[in-house]
């Protein structure tokens, strides 16, 4: 029925016993039988499909199906899967032991690429998530600016510590709550949350607790409650408003950074943000993070000052090889041409295919960074996300499934192109999305 996404074809069902079976086991021992929400595929119905291996841009699951993969590891693999250039740094690194928690040449490296890449950070720290990071970021603007409140975005998702977990997005927004039990009404009476986009409730907050924020911590595209971009002035006004103030401007780039190209989302809106937060694409998918900034404000930290922050696995050589590897590659090959073109031909393909069969979809796309609303009207902010219909992304999540193409399993997260895709990929995702979205 035109309008309506269904199964492609019941034949087309691929068999999932051997992810069944581990989902099965998993239940007795992990909660919802899954290490991180989302994967859990409540947004989207069915059970989530367990991979073993991934190759360029395909993923292959437990039962031998393959999907070309749009989810990248939520973002980080800009190089597509197992990239022969960071498998080898990887191998050579851990022959070589995977742990000293002590320093290493290779984290001095990394921090030198990330700094020639985004001169915004004169000095930083390696943590091992973008939750870390973003946490650590936190303590930083507050104890070098002396105040207690964080000002933050309705939809915008910064990891699950405490004082972020306020109108949060991502997968807290997936199950539609947004404020997670367990964090306190004095630890959330700290943040406050405004619409994204919306500059004068920005000011507006400011003119109501005068010399009490700290920081404003924004993603500057947003991706946590799907892409969405900043609208034009958005993001000059806040680093306006933030001197203005004295208070301190951190950007998130847990998921833009190096998406745009090396710079990041800064280097693209030519904002200079006071701290950055990055996550795993530093570490080419490996589990490592980064945050850093001004000078001045970063020697806060011990054992030059009085924050502390610390972490055993921090700048773990295995995750700094890796990192080292993917930032060399982009540096040589500079795909970032490709992956625009790349995207922006999927993006134009599924809005047409959503268009023949009279089915309201609006891609939202930044770059590689994307994400389709079945919406009349392309998504603002965090209100606007919500009127996306998720049971109607939920049938198109399958139907795509069932034809070999794996997506972000919420209505609300970003998907990405990878330089391992091909034109033969795009134009096979969206003749299926063309099926899908016709019900056929």
């Amino acid at each position: 029925m035109s309008g309506q996404v269904t199964a492609i074809t019941a034949e087309s069902e691929r068999p999932r016993d051997a992810s069944a079976a581990l989902e099965a086991r998993a239940l007795k021992r992990i909660p919802a039988g899954v290490n991180s929400p989302v994967r859990a595929f409540k947004a989207v119905g069915g059970g989530p499909v367990y991979i073993r291996r991934g190759f360029g841009a395909t993923v292959e699951d437990v039962d031998g199906n393959r999907y070309i993969d749009y989810l990248a590891s939520w973002g980080p693999l800009i190089l597509g899967h197992a990239h022969p250039t960071v498998v080898a740094a990887i191998q050579e690194a851990a022959a070589y032991g995977t742990s000293f928690g002590a320093p290493t040449e290779r984290e001095v490296l990394l921090a030198e690429l990330i700094q020639e890449a985004m001169p915004s950070l004169e000095l930083m720290r390696l943590v091992s998530s973008g939750t870390e990071a973003c946490m650590s970021a936190l303590r930083v603007a507050r104890a070098f600016t002396g105040r207690s409140k964080i000002l933050k975005f309705d939809g915008c998702y910064h990891g699950h510590a405490d004082s972020l977990l306020v109108k949060a997005g991502s997968g807290a927004l997936t199950f539609g709550t947004p404020d997670s039990a367990g964090v306190s009404e004095a630890v959330a009476a700290e943040t406050i949350s405004t619409p994204y986009n919306d500059l004068e409730a920005v000011r507006g907050a400011f003119e109501k607790f005068p010399g009490q924020i700290a920081a404003v911590i924004v993603e500057p595209i947003a991706a946590n409650m799907g892409v969405i971009p900043p609208a034009d002035g958005f993001l000059a006004g806040l680093r306006e408003v933030t001197k203005r103030h004295g208070a301190l401007l951190i950007f998130d780039e847990v998921v833009s950074g190096f998406r745009l190209g090396l710079g990041g989302a800064q280097a693209a809106f030519n904002i200079a943000p006071d701290l950055t937060c990055l996550g795993k694409i530093v570490g080419g998918g490996m589990p490592l993070a980064a945050y850093g900034g001004r000078r001045d404000i970063m020697e806060v930290l011990a054992p030059l000052g009085p924050a502390y922050q610390a972490g055993t696995l921090s700048g773990n050589p295995v995750a700094t090889a890796a990192g080292l590897a993917t930032i060399q590659v982009l540096k040589e090959t500079d795909p970032y041409a490709k992956l625009d073109a790349l995207a922006g031909r999927l993006a134009a393909g599924l809005e047409a295919g959503a268009k023949a069969a009279g089915v309201p979809l609006q891609v939202s796309r930044v770059g590689s960074m994307m994400t389709g609303f079945f919406s009349s009207a392309r998504p603002t902010d965090y209100t606007s996300a919500l009127s996306a219909d998720r049971e109607q992304y939920g049938r198109y999540f399958r139907a795509m499934l069932a034809g070999g193409v794996y997506l972000a399993p919420s209505q609300f997260e970003a998907g990405f192109v990878s330089a391992a895709h091909t034109e033969a990929d795009i134009d096979r995702t969206i003749e299926l999305a063309g099926k899908a979205l016709a019900g056929r």
